[in-house]
C-alpha cells in the first residue's frame, strides 16, 4: 500500500531531500565522537567559517563620528565608517549619559521585517520624532519601544549598524540597470509611498543578490556576519567597553545575524536569539517561502543543523525566544531546536547556561520578551 505523501516545498522530492541530511550532521556535538566541548567547538566552527565564505580581508573599521547629543538619558554617537565594498556604514552608539567607566557592550542586530529601506531606525530612537513608519514598526514587533534604547539605559554601550542591504548599506536603484529596477528613481525617499516601493522591489530582487553572490563565490551569511564582525570589532575596542563582557541580540533577521555572530565569533560571551529558530528541515520542507535568502548556508545542513549554529557558542550562555504562533516556523521544529540546544548544552557541562522560553501570540519580540533577555543579560554579563 502507497503510504500518503506529506505536503512539503519539493513535493515528491521532499523527503528525499531530507533524508539526504544525516540527523546528527556529521559535526553535530550530538555525535557520539565528540565528548569535549573545547576539542570540538575550533573544528565545528572552522568549517561554518569554510561555509560561509566571508569576504577578505576582516579589516577593522575606521569610525568617523558625525555628531554626538543626548536624548532621553542617554549618550548617542552617529558613526560611519567605510568597509572595503558598497556605500558607507551609519552606526549609532547608545550608553546611559551619566555612565563612567568600563561597561559591557552589546552588538544590537536590527530585523529584516521586508523593510530595507530601515536599518538601525527599527531598533532606536535618537529623537521625538522618528520616521512614521519606524513608529508603527515598533508598535508591531518590539511593544512600542526602541529595546536597543531601553538596554543601553540598564547599563551597556550598544552598538546598532545598518548591515548589508540594509539602510545606508541598501542596493540603490541608481545602482543597478533600469531594466532591473523597472526603471525607478529615488525622487523623495523619505516619503511612505517611495519607502513601501523600495520594499516591494527590494523583497523582489533578493533573488538576484543571492545568485549574483553564489557567482562570485560568497554566500549571503557570509556578508552580513563580516559585517557584524566590523561591528563587533568596533565595539571591542571602545575604551568605555570591557571587551571580555560582550553580547548580541535581535529579532527576526536579528536572531538569524545572531545565530551567525555568536556560533562564528568567540568574542560574543552571551547572546539572545528572538523570533529565529528552527532547524533546517522546517526551512526545507515547511516554511523557505517565509524566508529571506539571507537564511541560507550551501552545504552546511550536512554538518550541522541551524540551532547547532548557535550552539558553537557552548558553554557561553545563550537564550532563545520563541511565540508560539510564529507563522514563520512550524511549532514541532522550533521545539525540535529547542531540544537540540538542550542536549549541545547539556554534553557540554553548561545545561544551566541554555534557556528557551515559548511566548503567546504572533512573530515579535514585546515587552515580556524584552525583560527576560535584559534580565539573560544582566545575570551573565554584569556578574
Amino acid at each position: 500500500m502507497i503510504q500518503a505523501m506529506a505536503l512539503n516545498m519539493l513535493g515528491a522530492y521532499g523527503e528525499w531531500a531530507a533524508a539526504s541530511v544525516p540527523d546528527p550532521p556529521r559535526l553535530s556535538f550530538r555525535q557520539p565522537v565528540f565528548q569535549d566541548v573545547h576539542a570540538w567547538r575550533p573544528a565545528a566552527r572552522a568549517r561554518l567559517h569554510e561555509a560561509l565564505v566571508s569576504p577578505a580581508p576582516p579589516l577593522a573599521p575606521r569610525p568617523v563620528v558625525e555628531h554626538r547629543l543626548e536624548f532621553d538619558g542617554l549618550h548617542i554617537e552617529h558613526l560611519k565608517w567605510q568597509l572595503p565594498y558598497g556605500p558607507p556604514t551609519e552606526a549609532l552608539v547608545l550608553k546611559p549619559a551619566k555612565a563612567t567607566g568600563k561597561l559591557p557592550g552589546i552588538v544590537g542586530l536590527h530585523d529584516h521585517g521586508g523593510n530595507k529601506y530601515f536599518g538601525v531606525r527599527k531598533i532606536t530612537r535618537i529623537s521625538k520624532d522618528p520616521h512614521p513608519l519606524m513608529i508603527r514598526h515598533q508598535e508591531r514587533y518590539y511593544g512600542g519601544v526602541a529595546w536597543a534604547n531601553e538596554l543601553a539605559r540598564r547599563g551597556y554601550v550598544v552598538v546598532i549598524h545598518d548591515t548589508f542591504t540594509f539602510g545606508s548599506r541598501r542596493v540603490r536603484w541608481g545602482d543597478v540597470p533600469g531594466n532591473i529596477r523597472n526603471n525607478m528613481v529615488e525622487s523623495n525617499p523619505e516619503s511612505e509611498e517611495e519607502i513601501t516601493k523600495y520594499n516591494t522591489w527590494a523583497g523582489g530582487h533578493e533573488h538576484l543578490v543571492a545568485k549574483s553572490l553564489f557567482s562570485a563565490g560568497l554566500t549571503w551569511p557570509g556578508v552580513f556576519v563580516h559585517d557584524d564582525q566590523r561591528a563587533l570589532d568596533y565595539l571591542a575596542s571602545r575604551p568605555d567597553v570591557d571587551a571580555t563582557r560582550l553580547g548580541c541580540a535581535g529579532l527576526s533577521g536579528g536572531g538569524l545575524r545572531t545565530v551567525m555572530l555568536a556560533g562564528a565569533d568567540e568574542r560574543i560571551r552571551c547572546a539572545c536569539c528572538a523570533g529565529m529558530m528552527t532547524t533546517w528541515r522546517d526551512y526545507l520542507l515547511n516554511k523557505c517561502y517565509t524566508h529571506t535568502w539571507m537564511c541560507y548556508v550551501p552545504g552546511l545542513p550536512k554538518d550541522l543543523d541551524y540551532p547547532e549554529i548557535l550552539g558553537l557558542a557552548a558553554p557561553n550562555p545563550v537564550l532563545v525566544l520563541n511565540n508560539s504562533d510564529d507563522a514563520l516556523f512550524t511549532l514541532p521544529e522550533m521545539q525540535r531546536a529547542d531540544r537540540i540546544l538542550a542536549e549541545v548544552y547539556r554534553k557540554a557541562g553548561a545545561a544551566d547556561r541554555y534557556k528557551a522560553n515559548f511566548y503567546p501570540g504572533p512573530h515579535k519580540f514585546d515587552l515580556e520578551m524584552q525583560k527576560d533577555a535584559f534580565a539573560w543579560f544582566d545575570r551573565w554579563l554584569k556578574s
